[in-house]
């Protein structure tokens, strides 16, 4: 049992928040303690609190009730995250950032973050230069490969983080691509109860108003790291605009993200750079059988045939281009219970739970959901759907789409539920299992304060991207009626005329004949 104090902090940076743990903090002093507070970049004081960078400070919890779908109370080691693991961790002054404030937030740079940096532009891949993409491309696939600078995962759940008769707890290395795909596995995985037992209904990124705050972290996390990884802080990630509608996948050629093998249509194409990739996180059910979490073990190839089940056909065409136009006119965030079935929501609608226009209909899938069951394979499956680098792209699309919807409505947090979303959906959770701590609210913000921004012209409005020819015909035949109807006022008028003149001429004729 951990003792947690609760207090009010401020705001954590964002920037080089990771997941799970920071290396430095991978020990065991650091376990026994609960504590995470290093030296500043190893050598300093902790936090950097001597030379004002930082301070090291009990972690905030959200006390405020979530919703029903999760019954349980103490039993999975991401309720009130990260209590079970810290209680104490960084809080960095000003612009500093990073797990022991040896960095600048982002958006910030130099010796003490006091200059603005130019943000990161996040483009159409298919509309970046050839030199530009390949960049991507090559520093992505880098990070398949390269070890994670500064951060571990726990391979072992959490009562066997530290084995009997060890000081040597169980965490291990994993590469920086590996570690996002991780990531996503924890916040969606079961809950472990026991051999071949698992609680299944909680998901601490999906289902939820947790949904685009908490990809957005964790973009912004890989993001981070391959700004590091090729020495350029002006590296963004790329978009798939994938509202193109059809059945074709414009991206998945062997030059971009991978075509299909032409003697296995669910494989890459053996000239794609990514036809080596092997996945990582896959077997859900035997973690659960063996109570065990993925430890970064490579289980296979990426599978991926586009618009290719034959047994769903709603899911073999992309979504359309008024998809996001009707989307974008939502009004409102999130509506109760704040969960998959949420009707006149932006962000169910967008998830791909309800129709574009916000109107729930159970069964239906569209926008992202749509688009990750359109690829009809690895990029399909929750858990493992990040191994799949066009995860990526789909993701910064649909964050491009959120980012649109926030300026369009000048949101606010006053807009997010505080209480009563499903687990880890609140406002103010701390997000798992990104440490050191950082909440829904800091994420709910315009994306130039995070330090990137995208290059996108998303449709202002159903009426004006896709029905132009409906609403001319509307005005012409509105033209129509109103000449029609001038015409017959002037026959009118003219009859009127013609009559008063016949009958002024008979009176005068009258008035004579009687003189």
């Amino acid at each position: 049992n951990i003792s947690v104090c609760v207090c009010v902090i401020a705001m954590v940076s964002p920037l080089l928040v990771n997941a799970q743990f920071p290396r430095v903090c991978a020990t065991f002093e650091s376990i026994v303690s609960h504590e995470c507070c290093p030296l500043l970049g190893g050598t300093g004081s902790p936090c950097g609190e001597t030379e004002g960078r930082g301070s090291c400070v009990d972690i905030t919890i959200d006390d405020l009730p979530h919703g029903q779908q999760y019954v349980l109370v103490g039993i999975d080691d991401r309720e009130r995250w990260p209590e079970r693991f810290f209680n104490r961790s960084c809080v960095c002054n000003g612009n500093f950032g990073g797990f022991d404030c040896s960095e600048c937030k982002p958006g910030w740079q130099g010796d003490n973050c006091l200059t603005r940096r130019p943000p990161a532009i996040r483009q159409n891949i298919m509309n970046m230069t050839q030199e530009d993409r390949e960049f991507f491309l090559d520093v992505l696939d880098r990070s398949k490969t390269a070890v994670h600078p500064d951060y571990v995962v726990a391979q072992d759940h959490y009562r066997n983080l530290i084995p009997e008769n060890t000081t040597e707890p169980n965490f291990v290395n994993i590469t920086i691509y590996d570690l996002f795909v991780w990531v996503h596995y924890y916040s969606v995985r079961d809950t472990l109860l026991g051999p071949g037992q698992a609680y299944t209904a909680i998901d601490f990124s999906h289902e939820g108003p947790a949904f685009l705050t908490w990809h957005r972290m964790h973009l912004l996390g890989l993001e981070n790291d391959l700004q590091v990884l090729s020495g350029d802080p002006t590296f963004a990630l790329p978009y798939w605009d994938f509202a193109i509608g059809g059945s074709e996948c414009d991206v998945c050629t062997d030059e971009i993200v991978g075509g299909q093998n032409p003697e296995d249509q669910t494989l890459l194409g053996p000239n794609s750079r990514f036809a080596d990739w092997e996945v990582v996180c896959l077997s859900l059910d035997w973690f659960n059988d063996n109570i065990k979490l993925c430890n970064g073990t490579y289980e296979g190839p990426i599978r991926r045939n586009p618009g290719g089940n034959i047994d769903r056909p709603a899911v073999q065409n992309l979504p359309e281009p008024a998809d996001v136009a009707n989307c974008l006119q939502v009004e409102e965030y999130d509506t109760f219970p704040f969960f998959s079935d949420s009707d006149s929501s932006f962000r169910n609608a967008l998830e791909g739970y309800s129709e574009p226009s916000g109107e729930f209909d159970e069964g239906v899938r569209t926008l992202h959901n749509l688009a990750h069951l359109f690829l009809n394979g690895t990029g399909g499956m929750t858990h493992a759907s990040a191994n799949d680098p066009i995860f990526v792209l789909i993701h910064t699309f649909t964050d491009a789409i959120f980012e649109e919807w926030m300026k369009r409505s000048n949101a606010t947090a006053a807009d997010y539920p505080e209480e009563d979303a499903p687990i880890g959906h609140n406002l103010d959770f701390n997000m798992v299992p990104f440490f050191p701590p950082i909440t829904n609210r800091d994420m709910f913000i315009p994306s130039d304060q995070l330090g990137y921004s995208y290059a996108v012209d998303l449709p202002e409005s159903l009426a004006n991207e896709d029905a132009p020819s409906f609403i001319w015909a509307i005005v012409g035949v509105s033209g129509f009626v109103i000449l029609a109807a001038l015409v017959i006022v002037l026959v009118n008028t003219v009859k009127r005329h013609r009559q008063r003149l016949r009958d002024e001429s008979l009176y005068q004729s009258l008035i004579s004949e009687d003189s």
